[in-house]
């Protein structure tokens, strides 16, 4: 079968439509700082400890992708007091439980991105990435065109890790 010409380069994201309609927007401060003042639901916060908080990555690598962020704004992990590395670390094993209880990955990568050369988007705040991996999940579209295929919408990913995060960072 031959397929039109442009059907390899429609990719649905239904969910990028309040972004586009002016409903999120950058530059109104720091997301990470203002994430916290809203509901979890309408935030994609998953957790939310006495110094640091985890939330959904808006625009993930693979579904479950998320972020352990302080609530100060601080850019660089030497900024962080003990209480909030060790928080962090805490709520980093928690999400791991979580995301292999929910998804079933092979793997992990953790990564903290610090200043605009090493790739952080959010320079300013310093986050640690949880994501998880299958083995093959880079494949033919991400080979050919470039195009990472995500088979979940956030605000199920968000349903789905909510109560396991609350479960695994309380130790229940």
């Amino acid at each position: 079968m031959e397929w039109p010409e442009p059907w390899y380069r429609n990719l649905w994201a239904p969910w990028r439509i309040r972004y586009i309609k002016g409903g999120e927007r950058v530059g109104k401060g720091c997301v990470l700082c203002e994430a916290p003042k809203m509901g979890d639901r309408d935030a994609l916060i998953v957790y939310r400890g006495r110094r640091v908080y985890v939330i959904l990555n808006k625009y993930p690598y693979n579904s479950g992708h998320l972020m352990i962020v302080p609530y100060r704004h601080v850019p660089d992990l030497e900024d962080l007091d003990e209480e909030e590395v060790a928080e962090l670390m805490s709520l980093a094993r928690a999400s791991m439980r979580a995301l292999r209880e929910a998804f079933k990955p092979h793997g992990f990568n953790l990564g903290i991105n610090i200043g605009e050369a090493a790739g952080a988007g959010i320079s300013g705040h310093i986050h640690l990435h949880v994501l998880p991996r299958w083995v093959g999940d880079t494949n033919y579209t991400m080979t050919f065109s470039g195009t990472k295929v995500i088979p979940q919408a956030l605000e199920e990913t968000w349903s789905t890790l909510k109560p396991l995060m609350e479960k695994h960072a309380r130790g229940r």
